[in-house]
């Protein structure tokens, strides 16, 4: 048992899996038969050795500790976890007694165990990690400021002579009419962004790649076209006019083009109810949006973790934990993300629900975040006592009383938590977290008066 007094449930367990295959091999190994050598500390650490198709034991090490779950195996999967990690948590959930608790770790164990907090600890008030991607604290002073500067300058400029392309190009599709857009296929789109990319924005280049994707998706695809065009025709002028900007709309104008978010501000520390997490994936990085919501702060924050292609991204959060730490928001107009600082103590269950809203409340919060941020991709709510029922031509999330109802996004409909949603709440009202977005409500995450523990719907 960790040192909050409690242990996961198997579906915050196989939350972390990196794809469904590694879910179902990691359920078979959640049983005591292959394991040995089993047990975890007071802070976090889980081992054991798990039977394989070699004559060795495959050695297995879970660090719950720190800002994010990591594992080792000496398994040859390049999956993080492995299925190995995955059967040991879920032997650890399940309160098996094969994993002895209070138990002193063996040598391979204690070894890796050590070196990660030792890393951690440094990394939350020193230099980061090697291949994190960030300059260390300390390499800060050392480097040459104005090299820095002048290549600042250089990519701006590479920005801003994409961005008059992109809107020459904007003109000509216009001109030439959208019908045309259908007819020239998906090339000229991807020739687009990727003239976008050599421009050093890859903000810019995700949204054409999106435009390329409209053409013959559906009867009211020119209105959606039309509409990113003004969207990104927005981004573009914002862009070669930031100067004029307020400085927050400037921040959020820099990260909508793809340069970096920093964070800004001082660190806010909280107990952070994981509220969802899901993953978006292209042919080169799969992203990860982990919402939080700070139990004592009432503050809602988006963490966002990233993996090369075929790669997890190294932040997991399973949905329901409470993760006591501090967050360093970024900078922006209207900007919710944070990054994960240090983390004081191994996570746990929360110990109460998010406080919802109504109908009414996120429809006025989701227009006031249109105003400080056009460019929106959704707004995090989270709505009370609402019933999911089909409406003549959407599911509809409506207040007790059906007085008000938000529609359900088309993303939505495609899976399965929509249905999950409905059959959870039987007519019933629940709470649902989610994203409003110009398509509809999103919902991510529901808890019912019936059954309190959260139900991931992605």
């Amino acid at each position: 048992m960790n040192q909050l007094g409690v242990r996961w449930t198997a579906d915050q367990v196989l939350a972390l899996a990196p794809d469904a295959a590694s879910r179902k091999a990691g359920s078979r190994l959640g049983t005591a038969g292959p394991w040995s050598d089993a047990g975890c500390d007071g802070e976090g650490a889980l081992w054991g050795q798990c039977k394989g198709s070699g004559s060795r034991p495959y050695r297995t090490t879970v660090d719950l500790a720190g800002p994010s779950t990591a594992s080792r195996c000496s398994c040859p999967s390049r999956k993080f976890p492995c299925k190995h990690a995955l059967g040991l948590l879920l032997l650890w959930a399940a309160e098996d007694a094969v994993v002895a608790g209070g138990a002193e770790p063996p040598e391979w164990a204690a070894e890796w165990i050590g070196d990660r907090r030792e890393r951690t600890a440094k990394a939350a008030g020193g230099p980061p990690a090697e291949g994190s991607g960030e300059v260390p604290a300390q390499a800060t002073g050392t480097a040459d400021p104005e090299a820095a500067r002048r290549r600042a300058e250089r990519r701006e400029a590479r920005i801003t002579s994409g961005a008059t392309e992109l809107e020459q190009r904007l003109a000509d599709l216009l001109r030439g009419g959208l019908a045309a857009a259908e007819q020239t296929g998906y090339g000229m789109w991807e020739e687009t962004a990727a003239r976008m990319v050599d421009a050093q924005a890859p903000g810019l280049a995700s949204r054409v790649r999106e435009l390329g994707s409209l053409p013959s998706s559906g009867a009211d695809w020119p209105v959606r076209l039309l509409e990113e065009c003004a969207l990104l025709h927005l981004l573009d002028q914002a862009w070669l006019g930031r100067d004029r900007l307020p400085p927050a709309l400037a921040t959020t104008v820099r990260t909508r083009v793809g340069l970096p978010s920093a964070p800004q501000g001082p660190p806010v520390r909280d107990r952070w109810l994981v509220l969802a997490q899901y993953d978006q994936a292209d042919s080169k990085v799969t992203t990860r949006r982990i919402w939080l919501y700070g139990e004592e702060s009432g503050r809602t924050a988006l963490v966002l973790s990233f993996g090369a292609a075929g790669r997890a991204p190294e932040v997991s959060l399973p949905v329901g934990l409470s993760v006591p730490a501090e967050l360093l928001p970024h900078g922006g107009a209207g900007q919710l993300r944070a990054t994960l600082g240090e983390q004081f103590a191994v996570p746990g269950p929360a110990a109460a629900l998010p406080r919802g809203g109504s109908v009414t409340e996120a429809v006025e919060a989701y227009g006031r975040a249109l105003r400080e941020d056009p460019w929106l991709e959704g707004r995090p709510v989270t709505l009370a006592a609402v019933i999911p029922v089909p409406g003549p031509d959407s599911w509809q999330l409506t207040d007790a009383e059906g007085k008000w109802a938000l529609p359900v996004s088309s993303a939505a409909l495609s899976g399965a938590g929509l249905w999950k949603l409905a059959a959870l709440s039987g007519g019933a009202p629940v709470t649902v977290f989610g994203e409003c977005t110009h398509r509809g409500f999103h919902p991510l995450t529901t808890w019912s008066l019936s059954a309190p523990e959260p139900v991931p719907l992605v």
